[in-house]
């Protein structure tokens, strides 16, 4: 299949690299976590699936109705899945296949779409942890390190995350307002993360 190079448009443009970009990230996270639902619901093939065509797309084939339908499907076994972490386990699945179709409008809510799954993973980690909110500030610093300045500058066309007082919604405010920093930052300056931005260890959202 021949590799689209167009742009998408609306109160900003999204060029094809870009949209790849984003769902190179969001899969790895949702990779990371996918054992957990896998464990719980072994016969359910909806997460991977999702998965499987994000990197479709990622590869360099057209988006198409395969990220749709399996990013539907993914959220549908999200939605049916038996325990907290299963559920943002394929969500975050669900959300590397929906990455392909990120919307060029300036809305805080499309910010979940890039992040989501990062505050997702975090959460995971946390309760396989007992809840040890330590151990999602330090998945937030892995997500920090993984994002690429393309990332970045994705992220800084859309407006700050907000809302929201579940565990993921603090963490993924936390990790938007983290690299929105970082896109300030002149090269070599680092400073401390928010820890107390996301104390707790509530994962519901």
């Amino acid at each position: 299949m021949a590799k689209s190079t167009h742009t998408v448009s609306g109160d900003f443009e999204l060029t094809m690299g870009e949209l790849r970009v984003v769902a190179r990230y969001v899969v790895r996270h949702a990779e990371d976590v996918l054992s957990v639902f896998e464990q719980a619901v072994p016969d359910d093939p909806r997460p991977r699936a999702a998965i499987d065509a994000a990197w479709v797309f990622i590869g360099g084939a057209n988006r198409t109705r395969l990220q749709r339908v399996t990013s539907f499907d993914a959220h549908r076994a999200a939605r049916s899945a038996p325990s907290e972490a299963a559920r943002l386990a394929a969500r975050s699945a669900g959300d590397a296949a929906a990455a392909a179709y990120l919307h060029p409008i300036a809305q805080a809510g499309q910010v979940g779409h890039v992040l989501r799954a990062c505050a997702s993973a975090a959460c995971i980690g946390e309760m396989a942890a007992g809840g040890d909110p330590a151990i999602g500030d330090a998945l937030l610093e892995r997500s920090r390190q993984r994002a690429s300045p393309v990332l970045i500058d994705v992220l800084c066309r859309y407006p700050p995350a907000t809302g929201g007082s579940s565990r993921a919604a603090r963490l993924m405010r936390t990790l938007d307002h983290s690299l929105r920093q970082a896109a300030d930052r002149p090269p070599g300056h680092t400073s401390a993360s928010g820890t107390d931005a996301v104390a707790g260890s509530e994962c519901t959202s």
